[in-house]
């Protein structure tokens, strides 16, 4: 079991590892090729919007051809995305090259959903994603430091390569294991198209996960934001800027190892409850402390991401619980509404705000706010449903 859950935690982590490695390089690209940021961030929104449109195609596919085969060839057309990102000769070349990037890696983490619910049943699931989450926050906490590394000694070219190689690895664990899938859907690709409108009619999932998915807003604000934030308006170095970037992603690692002990003792609907009531109080905080230093940003940020880090197991096995078939589209749909909804906020926190702190911070009482008046109010619902 150690052998899949971390071979699904490496799919799962893709979208990480293709962003927060080369975020140390935003201000170089900036200043190299003389382009404003919100045209540089342009190779993170177009990555994530490309990604999300793709996951809608491998999640279907993967229903009716198996996880593998589709995951063999994603991963392939990531390692040659690689690549081509690390050749880009300007900023409009890198963001093809990350556009191709993304059409590839969208396999890998939808079908590392996918693969969870094929393999593990609701509670042992719940113990897997905690496990697999504190695995994956690994990687956003030493990728910004390996990119800055990367940039000291090498360029930031050499980050694609590194990229690439693992990709290279996350195929070769692919094409080791046995199908997971054991009931195929026999369905033409027409009819495979239609498991969103019928995912879209389960209100249950559908309500759950656009709740969940805008706690999103400024978790992936603070990814686009924090380069800007860190290294142009608090004067840091790529090395510092990764330490600190990697001190908030640490908070995700916490987030899930607290929740492998908490669940023996407390229900998941408590600690589902606890974490969206914190991450409000984390926005109220980020507001009214002092943005004079990069702790005013840090220290809030990190509660936030605690907050999240204990609250993603439980709630995404619950939000895959409201379906029982179409399990691969759902994973999909699931994954696209939140990288969707987090491409929105790189952009909107790309534009030229006078304080993106203040930005964040609202961002984080607003969405904090709504969800937890929406999970009053229908988590019983959600649970019924389940069974638990």
């Amino acid at each position: 079991m150690a052998r899949i859950t971390l071979l699904i935690a490496l799919l799962a982590a893709f979208p990480p590892l293709s962003t927060d490695m080369y975020l140390p390089a935003i201000p170089q690209l900036q200043a190299d090729w003389h382009q404003p940021l919100m045209v540089v961030n342009l190779t993170l929104i177009c990555f994530f919007v490309t990604y999300c449109l793709f996951m809608l195609i491998y999640g279907p596919v993967s229903d009716r051809y198996g996880r593998r085969r589709p995951l063999m060839v994603g991963i392939c057309i990531y390692v040659a995305g690689c690549l081509t990102c690390a050749l880009a000769g300007n900023v409009y070349a890198l963001i093809a090259a990350r556009i191709f990037q993304a059409s590839g890696a969208a396999a890998a983490s939808t079908l590392s959903l996918a693969m969870s619910k094929d393999l593990f049943e609701a509670r042992k699931r719940e113990q897997v994603l905690a496990h697999i989450a504190i695995i994956m926050a690994l990687a956003p906490m030493a990728a910004p430091v390996i990119g800055g590394w990367i940039m000291h000694y090498f360029s930031w070219r050499w980050i694609f390569v590194v990229q690439a190689l693992m990709g290279v690895f996350a195929w070769v664990g692919v094409y080791s294991i046995e199908e997971p899938l054991q009931h195929f859907q026999r369905i033409s690709p027409a009819a495979a198209a239609k498991v969103y409108f019928r995912l879209f009619r389960n209100r249950r999932f559908v309500g759950l996960t656009l709740a969940l998915s805008i706690l999103m807003l400024p978790l992936f604000g603070f990814i686009a934001g924090a380069p800007d934030i860190y290294m142009s308006h608090f004067g840091m170095n790529e090395q510092q800027f990764g330490y600190f970037f990697g001190f908030n992603a640490f908070a995700a690692m916490i987030g899930a190892l607290l929740f492998t002990r908490l669940s023996r003792r407390v229900s998941s609907k408590v600690i589902i409850t606890a974490c969206f009531s914190g991450i409000l109080v984390s926005g109220c905080l980020m507001l009214i402390l002092p943005h004079h230093s990069p702790w005013g940003l840090a220290l809030p940020m990190w509660v936030l991401t605690l907050f999240l880090g204990i609250s993603r197991p439980p709630s995404n096995n619950l939000m895959l619980e409201q379906v029982e078939d179409d399990v691969g589209a759902a994973s999909s749909l699931i994954v696209f509404t939140f990288m969707t909804v987090g491409a929105f906020s790189m952009g909107l926190i790309s534009l030229a705000w006078a304080d993106k702190i203040t930005v964040l911070g609202t961002m984080a009482v607003i969405v904090g706010s709504a969800t937890l008046m929406f999970w009053l109010k229908f988590r019983q619902c959600f649970f019924a449903a389940s069974g638990s």
